[in-house]
Order: C-alpha cells, then structure tokens, then sequence
C-alpha cells in the first residue's frame, strides 16, 4: 500500500478491483440498508461503494490499526454521512460487538489469515443475517475439478512461505463452513486476475 499525507492509505489492487466488484455487488446493496464489512483495509473499497449508495449505512472494520487510521481519514476526506467510523474486530473471537446487518462483505481477507479467521467470521455473519441476508467474499479461491492458474499456485506458494497459517483456501472448504453455520450453497462469479465473487445466502 502506498500511504498519503494525511494517513490515507491507496492499495493498487483495490483501484483495479473495486468496479468489477461493484458490478457484482450492486444487486445485493440494493437490497441492504446496512452493510458490515470485514477487514476494509485501505478503506477504499467502502468509500466506493457508499458514494455509490449514501441511502444505505456502512460499518467498516479492521485488525490492523494503520489500516483503522487509514479509514477515519478516507472518512474525514470523503465526508459521507453513511460510513460510520471504523471498528477493530478480529473475527477469531466472538466479541463483534457489532449490530445485525443486511449485508456482510470480505474482499481477499481470508487467504492473509489462519482458517480460524474464517471459521469466526462465518459463524459470526450468521448470528448477524437475518434469514435471506447475504455473506460476499472476494478473492482467489482454490476450486475442486478445476485448473488452479499458475499466478495463483505462485500465490499460494508466496503466501505459505510468509506464514504456514496462510494460502488460498478451497472453495468447497469455505461452502461447507457456511452450510454447517445455516447459509446456502455459493452463488459463484468468475472475476479477473483469477479471483472470484462468492455469495452465500442466510437461510
């Protein structure tokens, strides 16, 4: 990431991500009134987006705590009166602290964390979706019957090395944790750079 100034923070991957997420995403905010988003980094994503719909209320959050500073100030910068300041949450506890949402979003957290990180933050989007309320991931996923593209296996590969704990996880992995927690089986969007939007409905 690259840090302004003012403690903003700019991810080059979030501004060549965000309008292809968003094109899949719309469908799904225009149903919500209120979103969570998990790990929001940068904060350029939730910007985007509540720019895009002022009418609904944003939560972000975060772990990290430059990230919770680069947030207040895109915040600060923006001036929308739909994103709320940012909340620390670390998904591996259940101490959310976090008020039922229509709309839980995590862009490309869950391959930069242990699977507990996971297993939490499916758990916790179920006791915080209402029955047809939506959980939406973002990001590189490893699929079963499927070619895994060599940027990704590179990824993968990279990621391990920094942190045994990390590395892109199975879809199917992933499917099942949110079937066991009472969501129904993904609705999967292909997206560029061999990533992919997966979106699991309350039931």
């Amino acid at each position: 990431m690259i840090s302004m100034t003012d403690k903003r923070l700019f991810a080059p991957a979030a501004a060549r991500n965000t309008d292809a997420i968003y094109q899949v995403l719309a469908p799904y905010l225009a149903d919500a009134s209120s979103v969570l988003e998990i790990a929001s980094g940068s904060g350029e994503h939730i910007v985007h987006f509540a720019r895009k719909h002022p009418d609904v209320f944003f939560q972000p959050t975060d772990y990290d705590i430059n990230a919770l500073e680069s947030i207040r100030a895109w915040i600060s910068f923006t001036c929308l009166c739909n994103l709320r300041q940012p909340v620390a949450l670390d998904t591996t506890t259940q101490d959310w602290n976090i008020e039922p949402v229509d709309l839980i979003t995590c862009f490309n957290m869950i391959h930069i964390a242990p699977i507990e990180a996971c297993k939490g933050l499916i758990s916790g989007a179920a006791s915080r979706l209402a029955t047809d309320k939506t959980l939406f991931f973002y990001g590189p996923f490893l699929q079963n019957g499927i070619e895994t593209a060599q940027g990704n296996i590179n990824f993968d590969i990279s990621l391990k090395s920094r942190n045994p704990l990390w590395g892109i996880r199975q879809l199917e992995t992933v499917a099942e944790l949110a079937a066991n927690a009472g969501f129904s089986a993904p609705c999967v969007s292909t997206m560029p750079a061999n990533n992919l939007c997966v979106a699991f409905r309350k039931l």
